[in-house]
């Protein structure tokens, strides 16, 4: 006979949402929706932040998505505020006119 438990699709393995979420000690039982919910919320979270770090890294016409970017958009979006820490040692992006390698007027690298 079939299993009758239902079988959730999500991006991000609930399993290992339930083990952190269980290593606080105040979290007693998990109800089986619940990392798959959360793993949705982290699903929608980082889209939202990779959407507004796209338009930061188009803005800049770059083709490579750097911390820089990531760090721009947090610091523009209000919502964001909560990671100001975490890229607080990541460094600013480099003005429109400067090299992003930093190889000045070597020429290209063979």
């Amino acid at each position: 006979m079939p299993s009758k438990k239902k079988k959730y699709n999500a991006r991000f393995p609930p399993a290992r949402i339930k083990k952190i979420m269980q290593t606080d000690e105040e979290i007693g039982k998990v109800a089986a929706a619940v990392p798959v919910i959360i793993s949705r919320a982290l699903e929608l979270f980082l889209e939202s932040l990779l959407r507004k770090a796209c338009h930061v890294t188009q803005s800049r016409n770059a083709k490579t998505m750097t911390t820089s970017h990531l760090k721009q958009c947090i610091e523009l979006e209000q919502q964001f505020d909560f990671l100001k820490d975490l890229v607080a040692a990541v460094p600013d992006m480099q003005g429109d006119g400067d090299d992003p390698h930093g190889d000045g007027d070597r020429g290209p690298r063979r």
